[in-house]
């Protein structure tokens, strides 16, 4: 027994992407939730409307809000915070009561509301507030508010899986390198194993979709149609991105190990966290990440029901992953065949 428990000792040892999994991902996925789960020194931008008195505009102040003045021209709180995105909320007090207009139910949206409860609390402790979203509702499920992360992340991850693994098998198996000495281009060769997996990749799509909104009936406020592209797109960046990751490895096991240092930080950078919430900049580390042009695409979708002038960014980030990968792809096959 404890001739064979030494021997898996060594095998482990001496396999260090096992050692790193083991010992540095955990140090480094709880640095990261440390990060960005911990204190944030955001502060809420509030716009005060001009019929609020004067003491209770002194009192905002005086909290952890950057209080600015909600100009006259203004129509509505919800048109001017939809044009103004960079406002948290807009506050408005008088006679007939206290309200807030805030974008979304969120994270921004519940500092905004402490800090100003904190300030009313100081003038009137049964003071009420009336809060109504731009975006969403008090009542709606978390479901609801974040369903559009999961959509990004279940479509990229499962299929990174699979065309990871996949790609791996092709090797050990031989049959790479048998495709390879055909006259067939190595370029030819990667979009061949994408076109195949994308065609997957679409019946995913729109299975996902049709079922989170017609059966578990996810708000949707936008074109499903849509909302179908950018997932197809976050599909194939998927499929490359697991075809680029098992260069570096030689099997399954492997493309399993690497998954701590590959894809769980892309999570944390999907949406779930506001980015301007994570400190030390830290939050523009999502733009080398292809799930959050993908979730950040659909929650404008979803979520604002914006169309494609809105996410034309997102979606050209999305292209311009899937050019990269699959150029590295086409360079990475070079180590199989010379042409």
């Amino acid at each position: 027994m404890m001739q064979l428990a030494k021997r898996v000792v060594r095998q482990t040892l001496n396999d260090k992407r096992s050692v790193m999994m083991i010992l540095i991902a955990p140090l480094l996925i709880l640095t990261l939730i440390y990060l960005l789960l911990g204190d944030t020194d955001y502060v809420p931008v509030i716009a005060v409307d001009e019929v609020t008195p004067p003491q209770v505009v002194m009192v905002l102040e005086k909290q952890e809000l950057d209080v600015i003045e909600l100009p006259n021209n203004v129509e509505s709180a919800k048109a001017y915070l939809s044009s103004h995105p960079d406002v948290d909320a807009v506050f408005r007090a008088d006679r007939e009561g206290t309200d807030i207009t805030l974008q979304e139910p969120s994270k921004k949206s519940s500092i905004a509301v402490k800090e100003i409860q904190a300030g009313l609390t100081s003038l009137n402790p049964a003071a009420k507030i009336a809060t109504t979203y731009v975006h969403g509702s008090t009542d709606q499920s978390t479901f609801d508010s974040l369903g559009y992360v999961f959509l990004s992340l279940f479509s990229f991850f499962m299929v990174f899986v699979i065309s990871a693994m996949a790609f791996v098998k092709e090797r050990s198996d031989g049959t790479l390198e048998r495709l390879l000495m055909t006259p067939i281009k190595r370029s030819e060769v990667i979009l061949g194993y994408t076109v195949g997996y994308s065609f997957f990749a679409i019946l995913q799509a729109i299975l996902i979709v049709l079922y989170t909104v017609y059966i578990l009936q996810m708000a949707s406020n936008g074109n499903i149609f849509l909302v179908l592209l950018v997932l197809l797109l976050l599909a194939t960046t998927a499929v490359l991105f697991g075809a680029t990751i098992s260069v570096f490895a030689s099997s399954a096991l492997q493309v399993v190990q690497l998954i701590p240092f590959t894809i769980i930080p892309q999570v944390f950078f999907s949406g779930l966290i506001a980015l301007d919430l994570i400190p030390y900049h830290l939050g523009n580390l999502s733009y080398v990440m292809p799930i959050f042009y993908g979730a950040s695409a659909i929650k404008e979708i979803m979520v604002y029901g914006n169309g494609f002038e809105e996410i034309w960014g997102y979606l050209l980030g999305l292209v311009g992953y899937i050019v990269v990968l699959y150029l590295i792809n086409v360079l990475a096959l070079k180590k199989f065949r010379n042409t």
